[in-house]
């Protein structure tokens, strides 16, 4: 048999390497043992960052004094999360390989309609014009807490504070969901706000207005502002990540001005996620004008779609993605999600021999600038 011998593809230089630790579709959480084994899978392949998740679902998923006095319960319902810190574990492993940890705030102000968070502070949440609260996210009934009542903040804040506080972490990461549906934002705490600011007027009732979606988001960017202040104030040296869909669907559909917030220095670590399924549309959402500018001033990463379970997605496809970053100088990548770097159309094997060219030596990540 003649075995062709394959040219390392590697990167010399620093560069985020990135994994995303979710709760599904996956199980890599659900034990010290899958914690421990993934993470040492993903240092044998020289992985250096990893965000697990720590809200998602209306839960957290370490025990959280904040979450039981909210929600009743201290941590996510999964039989294998019960009688241990998922997060301490994670750090630990984490540290003892040398790897980064940024847990990941998967949700956001997005929860599950039928969650006990929702059931005990049904006040919390906002709602479109026609009084709907929820929104479907794919065959999954979503509601979304409302971002300017000031308890929604103030638990949010607070679950924030608990991380950083107790847990030794490089970081802290908010996602996509860190927003809101531009049609919400017809709750009665919303509308008496923008009357307040508006001479007594409603809110227009095209959830479009320019207006209208500059006023909502500009109140996100400024709890974004207090976000920040409360990571510094009780943990200088954590880094505050932002991983947002392209700018051009972010502000106007989801209310989610992070070039803003990157120009006002609330981002120190972007990964963009771009999870287009074609290589050509793919590059061009690297190439914005807002994009470049960002990577002046901070480390700017690529989120790649590794798969989802009933849509892989093809290795070479995602060899070209990480070229295709590398080749235009960002700052590296994170991959959606752990279980779907291993498992798609290809066996195991063959993916894990194009990671292992991908990622042939260990580097650091890209210090802040």
């Amino acid at each position: 048999v003649c075995t062709a011998i394959v040219p390392s593809l590697a990167s010399d230089r620093a560069e985020i390497r990135g994994v995303w630790l979710t709760n599904v579709d996956s199980d890599i959480l659900f034990s010290r043992a899958n914690l421990e084994a993934g993470i040492d899978r993903l240092h044998e392949f020289h992985f250096n960052t990893i965000y697990p998740t720590v809200w998602q679902g209306g839960y957290t998923l370490y025990p959280s004094e904040v979450a039981r006095e909210a929600i009743g319960r201290s941590r996510y319902p999964e039989p294998g999360l019960q009688g241990r810190d998922m997060l301490q574990e994670a750090v630990e492993l984490a540290r003892d390989r040398g790897m980064r940890i940024l847990p990941w705030f998967e949700f956001g102000f997005m929860a599950p309609a039928d969650s006990e968070l929702v059931r005990r502070h049904p006040h919390w949440l906002t709602q479109t014009i026609d009084n709907t609260v929820i929104k479907m996210q794919g065959v999954l009934p979503r509601v979304w807490l409302n971002p300017f009542y000031p308890e929604v903040q103030e638990f949010i804040l607070d679950l924030v504070t608990e991380i950083v506080s107790n847990y030794d972490i490089d970081g802290i990461q908010f996602d996509d969901h860190f927003s809101l549906p531009s049609e919400f934002g017809y709750d009665l705490y919303t509308k008496y706000l923008y009357r307040r600011e508006h001479n007594g007027q409603q809110p227009p009732e095209n959830s479009d207005d320019p207006e209208w979606i500059r006023w909502r988001a500009d109140k996100i960017t400024e709890f974004v502002d207090r976000v920040f202040a409360t990571i510094k104030q009780h943990c200088p040296t954590c880094t505050v990540s932002v991983s947002p869909n392209p700018q051009h669907w972010a502000y106007p559909v989801y209310l989610q001005d992070w070039e803003t917030w990157e120009r006002r220095g609330y981002i120190e670590e972007l990964i963009l996620q771009v999870y287009r399924p074609e290589l050509d549309r793919f590059v061009r959402e690297l190439e914005y004008a807002e994009v470049e500018a960002a990577r002046s001033h901070i480390p700017v990463g690529i989120g790649i779609l590794a798969g989802l379970r009933d849509r892989p997605t093809d290795i070479e496809l995602v060899r070209s993605k990480v070229e295709a970053v590398r080749d235009r100088g960002f700052a590296g990548v994170s991959f959606f999600f752990y279980e779907t770097l291993w498992i798609g159309t290809e066996p195991t094997r063959e993916r894990e021999s194009v990671l292992s060219q991908l990622f042939a030596t260990p580097v650091e990540s890209p210090s802040l600038r």
